[in-house]
């Protein structure tokens, strides 16, 4: 049975399939800009605080590589 979600998908995958490799870097990069702003907005914070807020929450439930702490 299709979902909607499924119809979706596939027709994000055909846009995206359309575009040139440097039309799909534009994108990311104004998605990744317009995701920021909203960040910013969200929370009141200044561009330096929210990079520092998403560096934080991709550092959350991760380890330290072993390797990393025996160059030490």
């Amino acid at each position: 049975m299709r979902s909607v979600a499924d119809d979706l998908r596939r027709e994000q995958r055909a846009r995206l399939a359309c575009l040139s490799p440097a039309e799909r870097v534009a994108l990311a990069e104004r998605l990744g800009a317009e995701g920021l702003a909203s960040l910013m907005a969200a929370q009141g914070l200044g561009r330096a605080a929210a990079l520092a807020a998403i560096r934080r929450t991709r550092r959350i439930g991760r380890r330290a590589s072993r390797c990393h702490d025996e160059g030490r």
